[in-house]
Order: structure tokens, then sequence, then C-alpha cells
């Protein structure tokens, strides 16, 4: 009996952990990805090599394989440190609103070249709704101001909701100037938590 209790208890615990989703990781033109699928939602991340002023920049890319909608905002996203320190992920709103303040020509093109090099350069991905579909309102704008707040609303991942066998893309920013390495990426969603190392 107490051979049959083991038994039950080793398989228990062996399909407990092949049930757990694994990072998955990967280079794709010039950046590294990771990424992760927990109940039919995968999401996929690399680090941008440019700062915008103060903040650092990931490029996120969510896909719904689930059943139902799934609802994302850039708030989901934490860098969370070996020293308690967490830096949340900032509202689009108020990168847009930064770059009405600050925004200069140059703020747009590193944006543009950057996000794109990696979001084209990435065969892994294919968005339905996302920064493509979002830019073509931004270059309409002439002022350099005002065009640099465009662009980052193009790129930005503001808050989504995802129906079922849709996906989308968009950047996430952190106040931080230092890189964002050392730590762990948490993503919260009102269902499942996404947890990745910061490198």
């Amino acid at each position: 009996m107490v051979r049959v209790f083991g038994a039950c208890a080793a398989v228990s615990m062996l399909l407990s952990i092949a049930a757990q989703a694994q990072v998955i990781q990967f280079d794709s033109n010039g950046l590294h990805y990771q990424t992760l699928t927990r109940s039919g939602v995968t999401i996929m991340f690399a680090h941008l090599p440019a700062h915008l002023h103060e903040y650092s920049i990931i490029q996120v890319e969510i896909s719904n394989g689930s059943a139902g909608p799934y609802v994302i905002r850039p708030e989901d996203f934490s860098i969370e440190y070996p020293d308690g320190a967490v830096v949340h992920g900032t509202p689009a709103h108020d990168i847009i609103e930064m770059l009405m303040q600050k925004g200069s020509g140059s703020d747009v093109v590193k944006l543009v070249t950057t996000y794109e090099a990696g979001l084209y350069g990435n065969p892994h991905f294919k968005s339905t709704n996302g920064y493509e579909a979002r830019r073509q309102g931004a270059l309409a704008v002439s002022s350099t101001r005002l065009r640099a707040a465009a662009t980052a609303s193009a790129l930005a991942l503001v808050r989504t909701r995802l129906e079922q066998g849709e996906s989308t893309d968009g950047a996430v920013f952190f106040a931080e100037s230092k890189p964002l390495t050392g730590g762990k990426l948490i993503v919260r969603t009102n269902t499942d938590v996404f947890q990745f190392t910061a490198d």
C-alpha cells in the first residue's frame, strides 16, 4: 500500500512538472527573445537597445489562443530586482504626454528604426492588429512633437482586448535609465502570471 501511494505521488509530481510551461529563448535579427505560453496565451518579448529619455524599452508580442477574450495592459508588466525594487510598465498615455512636451525628430527616428528592426526581423510572430495597423495614422502628423507623440502612440502597447485568435504587439516603457538586467520580468494578468529572466 505504501509503495502504491509513493508511486502515485511520484507520477503526480512528474505530471505537475511536465504541465508547467517552459520559457523558450531564441535570437532573431540581433534581438534575444523569450516566449512563454499559459492558458493558450503566448507572450514574447525582447529588450530594445534604444532608450527614450529616461525610459528603457521592451518589445512585446501577445497571441490569444485561449477560448475567450484576453485583456493586457502595459501596467501588467514589471521588472523585479533581487534587492526587492520593482519598476512597473508605464501607461502609454504617460509616454505620449512626455513626448508632447519633450519629443524631438531624433526620438522618432530612434524609436521607429529600433522597433521596426525587431518587429519585421522576427519570423515567429505576425500581428493581426498591432503596430503596422496603428502606424498609418502617425505618418500624417506634421509637427515634430506631435509626430513623436503619434509615433509613440503607434508603438506603445496600450490596453488591448484580444479576441480568440487575435494578436498584437507594442513597446512597454519602464522609467529606468539603466539596463533592465539582473532581475525578472513578471507579467501579471487577471488569469495568469508569466515570469521571465530580465537578462
